[in-house]
């Protein structure tokens, strides 16, 4: 169809009134949104804090506490969405902008063609008028307003930090500490004879209590000094694999993949009666690490606004041989950073190889230790930027130390000598803050680390760095290690998927799941299973090689201790204390159920024919 030059007149101005009215309405939008978020702090709800308020006359309501997870969960989801519209609106503005200007020029171009130009009713809009300056510069300040608003209205969760409201605590007891920002480049620093104080975990931690608090303060640089040189104990032959089986040395066991090589595994217990319980003891500082075992020695860590500390037992007695200070370490913060109740500062998860002990807190102290106590080195990596916490626990490969950092400010992940605390290697990573925990992966014969974040999966070499292979499926904030079983790596996160990789020359994505995914605990892959267990209390079985469900559990309590495998048994516990031992199998089959009395949210040990169970106050040692 021919259209006469006035058709043609004709559409190109409705093109430019509906344009310039879509850009005016999403304009306004925008600005109005810009103004009211200045206002009023979408992330500040007055009916959390009334909750939160609440919560200091009746600490122990659970129907509150879950109200509060509940609503902070609702306001983040409404806040993310926001962003996404905001996001969307200002490039909606840019293309209103766009199809104005072209409708507008090629009006111009056809007005020239007309020959009865005086005849034809004037455009109050299109005619003379739009060349007037006041209107144009108004309009285009208008517009150029509303894409600063809308741009510079992305950053509110940057100022966002929940406040630490203790469950035992009173409101006058609460108190809340400023955040001292991690360095570019942290320096490295060895000293000598010190203690941790304390640090809390996302990956194990249970979320009680939020509430807002006060902006990050200045980065600053750390001092360096000259490494102290290690005792010769610290140098000792690097361990077997049937050595580092025997005992229990990282978060979930001797490959952090949630598997103990161990038989005959106790599988009850009644604290009442004392039936099964060898020995308990309180541990004197807070803590959401689980044990590490080595031989007759049992190490965790925890820590306060006091102090940053390491604690070891003797594994067959529950006796306290001795307990070290994380202190006096140049660059640890002189203001510790601000975290959650349900990560603090002693959240990681130790290493230790058999002659030395390593633990990191949530000030980025690295500590290392003889098995006497006696401090080998310690150094700060930088203080991490994180809102919760800092909570990615530490592995050993051969003699180096290897330690996930995904920080607001950046990602890496880096390897130090165990004997001198010297950087060996450091790889940045092109990822978001996660909470996850290294994994050791044996690919065709060749050990790899396998780390997850968002959006990465990826394999880096342990000797050298470098990253093998990657894989971009994860979203959010991630918490969950990954699974890793017969060449195939389970990532998972909640709102984001469970995703099988399959490593060989490429990484290649097998299958995917997205109804069952955990928010903190890690997947356990085994004997060609997968198990999943949720913050919402479900534990969920499923083939390993095509994500096939096999069956399904839910408990009362939600779960965030990674399950652990041990013995032809999954050994679960919820975050009410609540051990839940399952036979693996292609059908549900209870084994045995026992509880703590008290809260816990870390994972089953396995060592010397024993079970070591940490609870909020209480540390445990389960056997015959």
């Amino acid at each position: 169809m021919n259209l006469t030059l006035k058709d043609k007149m004709s559409l190109a101005r409705g093109l430019a009134w509906f344009a310039a009215l879509f850009s005016l309405i999403v304009s306004v939008m925008l600005i109005a949104n810009y103004l009211q978020l200045k206002s009023v702090d979408p992330l500040e709800s007055p009916a959390l804090q009334s909750l939160v308020e609440r919560l200091h006359d009746n600490p122990n309501d659970e129907v509150l506490k879950e109200n509060i997870r509940s609503l902070d969960l609702l306001i983040r989801k409404a806040y993310f969405t926001s962003q996404w519209q905001i996001r969307t609106g200002a490039y909606l503005l840019i293309f209103g902008l766009l199809l104005f200007v072209l409708a507008v020029r090629y009006l111009k171009s056809l007005r020239p063609g007309l020959e009865e130009m005086e005849s034809i009713e004037k455009d109050a809009f299109l005619d003379k008028q739009l060349a007037r300056k006041w209107l144009v510069y108004s309009g285009m300040g208008l517009f150029i307003l509303a894409l600063g608003a809308g741009f510079l209205s992305n950053n509110v969760l940057d100022s966002y930090e929940p406040a630490v409201v203790a469950e035992t605590q009173s409101p006058s007891d609460v108190e809340v500490i400023e955040v001292l920002p991690v360095a570019e480049k942290p320096a490295e620093v060895a000293v000598e004879n010190t203690s941790p104080e304390d640090l809390n975990t996302k990956e194990q931690a249970a979320s009680e209590d939020i509430q807002k608090t006060e902006p990050a303060a200045e980065k600053v640089d750390e001092p360096k000094t000259e490494p102290v040189k290690a005792p010769a104990k610290a140098n000792a032959a690097i361990p077997s694999q049937e050595q580092w089986r025997a005992n229990y040395p990282f978060f979930r066991g001797p490959q952090a993949d949630g598997i103990a090589f161990k038989a005959n595994t106790p599988e009850q217990f009644d604290i009442a009666s004392g039936n099964g319980v060898l020995w308990q003891v309180k541990i004197p500082k807070h803590g959401y690490n689980s044990p590490i075992v080595w031989n007759d020695k049992l190490f965790v860590s925890g820590a306060d606004n006091e102090a940053r500390e390491v604690y070891c037992y003797q594994a067959s007695t529950g006796e306290l041989l001795w307990q070290a200070k994380a202190d006096q370490i140049p660059g640890s913060p002189a203001k510790l950073p601000k975290v959650t109740e349900d990560t603090g500062l002693a959240a990681p998860t130790m290493a230790t190889n058999g002659a030395a002990v390593f633990a990191l807190f949530g000030t980025g102290d690295l500590l290392a230790l003889d098995f006497s106590g006696k401090r080998l080195w310690a150094k700060n990596l930088g203080v991490p930027d994180n809102h919760y916490g800092h909570s990615s626990s530490l592995i050993i490969y051969k003699d180096k130390l290897i330690i996930q950092y995904d920080t607001n400010r950046g990602a890496k992940v880096m390897a130090l000598a165990t004997a001198d605390g010297s950087s060996q290697w450091e790889t940045e990573r092109d990822a978001r803050i996660s909470w996850a925990s290294p994994v050791l992966a044996e690919v065709n014969g060749k050990m790899q680390v396998v780390l997850t974040g968002e959006p990465l999966v990826a394999g880096y070499d342990p000797e050298t760095g470098e990253e093998l292979w990657k894989m971009d499926v994860m979203m959010g904030e991630v918490g969950p290690s990954v699974g890793y079983a017969d060449g195939v790596v389970y990532a998972a996160n909640e709102y984001a998927t469970l995703a099988a990789i399959k490593l060989g020359e490429t990484a290649e994505l097998i299958w995917e799941d997205s109804e069952y995914l955990p928010e903190v605990a890690s997947p356990l892959a085994v004997d060609g299973f997968l198990i999943i267990a949720t913050s919402y209390g479900v534990v969920a079985c499923y083939d390993a090689k095509d994500g096939t469900k096999y069956w399904e559990q839910e408990y009362g309590d939600g779960i965030y201790a990674s399950p652990v495998y041990a013995d032809g048994k999954v050994y679960v516990m919820d975050m009410g204390g609540n051990l839940h031992v399952i036979k693996l199998g292609k059908e549900f089959q209870l084994v045995a159920e026992s509880s703590l009395g008290e809260k816990s949210v870390c994972s089953p040990v396995f060592a010397n024919g024993k079970m070591y169970l940490r609870g909020f106050d209480q540390l445990y040692c389960i056997g015959k």
